[in-house]
């Protein structure tokens, strides 16, 4: 068995000094430092290991004052203390003002107390919706950095390695691609999107991330014969009455041993979870707290050859675009882009596909270009009938439009009708504009055109082609 790279450089840098790494799998994470007191952080779900000996986990009565989420919490725990005191307040001034009034009355010292009073629960009320959204805000910046809201320790202090395995969705990442396109080169960037709110403020001198799962369940899979045998027809199921079914209950253990003489039921196999590709990237020293904030990481970055054209297809997208072609230096795990040209950003939700051995990457939208397809009026179709063959006559007009002030080339693949059965046939009649059309009839009706449009040029393209059949069939296409 051989040991991934990554792993290896892990094993071997531990043989001569301990460094902190993070594992992050789609499943779990891993992490493992030399620890310098028993506080761990604010975190549920926590498993942890000193030497591979498990460590009870407890509460702490106190969060020490240096660590960064415990500052957070006390400025959570002060404001939430403020409107406490304020609501208070507001009880006691409430309780005051329904004392028995006193049985001398003067009205002026009333009308001041009152006065007083009035300010001061305006005061209050103002100052505890304050409080609240103040709280309000605090706490849920809080819930977004950790998922506990109780510091936990090692009830035992660890001298050694401590291990701790976060669960799922505590620590997770994503990978994202960015395009700069030149005329012809394009230069991509990788980078990974990082999020931690586990409630652990990590520090780790190897990070690695892979794309599987840490657990990987495979059951064991035994040779076995396929058989053939004389076919025995299935006994028809008996449908019982009443008094039957009353029978077999005074006679169960009979009943059960002929029902599954006549099943001869055969459990069914498991399905087999398979694992297909080993994707992974490592970081070094990497500085990672539980904001709940992405981190973005570059990765790799390189460069490629770049051809870009301007592509349309008719029949299924009104729409002409640019599509650039390069081949990859290193697999592309992600098919969401963001694309710049010339440093200038383009298209923020990009899409890119492999494609024949390439990678062809969809930039943006050719605005300048409309495209209309319209099928030929019912009274332009020709059908006659030749001997027992109906022949039928029928075809497009593309229109298209340049509205820039630059000459542009364009793809265009449109298609006609193919036929799957001897009994149809389908043949091309003409591609026909004004000026000659640069086209080729590829397989399965595919037909590509290669049109150059000049500054503010429209351009009409007829396409007709011919299905013949038996007259007895009807068609559909």
């Amino acid at each position: 068995m051989t040991l991934p790279k990554s792993l290896l450089v892990l094993l071997l840098g531990g043989s001569v000094s301990f460094a902190s790494s993070l594992l992050v799998y789609q499943d779990q994470t891993v992490y493992s430092y030399m620890p310098k007191e028993n506080y761990i952080g604010f975190a549920q779900g926590l498993k942890a290991k000193c030497e591979g000996n498990t460590l009870a986990l407890s509460i702490m009565s106190a969060c020490p004052e240096d660590q960064r989420l415990c500052k957070l919490l006390n400025t959570v725990k002060h404001s939430e203390q403020e409107l406490r005191a304020v609501r208070a307040n507001i009880k006691v001034l409430n309780q005051l003002i329904s004392l028995p009034k006193p049985t001398s009355f003067n009205a002026g010292n009333f009308i001041e107390t009152a006065r007083q009073i009035g300010e001061e629960q305006a005061k209050l009320s103002q100052k505890e919706a304050m409080l609240n959204q103040e709280v309000i805000i605090k706490q849920r910046e809080f819930q977004k950095q950790a998922p506990f809201r109780q510091a936990v320790q090692t009830a035992k202090t660890c001298e050694k390695e401590l291990k701790l395995t976060i669960p799922r969705g505590s620590v997770y990442f994503s990978t994202n691609y960015e395009a700069d396109v030149e005329e012809k080169e394009i230069t991509v960037t990788q980078n990974l999107s990082i999020v931690n709110r586990s409630g652990i403020d990590i520090e780790a001198d190897t990070a690695i991330f892979y794309y599987r799962s840490a657990h990987q369940y495979v059951n064991p899979v035994h040779f076995n014969p396929w058989i053939v045998s004389k076919y025995v027809p299935v006994p028809k199921r008996m449908y019982k009455s009443k008094k039957m079914m009353n029978d077999k209950e005074a006679m169960p253990d009979v009943v059960m041993m002929a029902e599954e003489s006549m099943t001869g039921a055969v459990p069914q196999a498991v399905p087999v979870a398979t694992y297909e590709d080993a994707r992974e990237y490592q970081i070094k020293d990497l500085t990672l707290p539980s904001t709940g904030v992405p981190l973005d990481v570059q990765v790799l970055r390189w460069k490629a050859p770049l051809e870009c054209e301007i592509r349309a297809y008719p029949y299924a997208n009104s729409k002409a675009f640019h599509v650039c072609t390069f081949k990859p230096k290193f697999q592309i795990d992600s098919n969401r882009w963001k694309v710049k040209e010339d440093g200038n950003m383009i298209n923020e939700n990009a899409v890119g596909e492999y494609h024949r051995g390439r990678y062809d990457l969809y930039t943006k939208v050719e605005e300048d270009i409309k495209i209309l397809r319209k099928p030929i009026v019912q009274k332009e179709r020709e059908t006659g009938i030749f001997g027992g063959t109906a022949r039928k006559k029928d075809g497009f007009v593309l229109t298209l439009t340049n509205k820039s002030d630059k000459a542009e080339t364009l793809i265009l693949v449109d298609r006609i009708p193919t036929s799957t059965t001897d009994e149809i046939k389908v043949k091309l009649l003409s591609v026909s504009s004004a000026k000659k059309v640069d086209y080729k009839m590829l397989k399965d009706g595919k037909i590509e055109m290669k049109l150059n449009l000049v500054p503010n040029e429209t351009k009409e393209i007829e396409v007709l082609f011919e299905i013949s059949y038996d007259k007895e069939l009807k068609v559909n296409y």
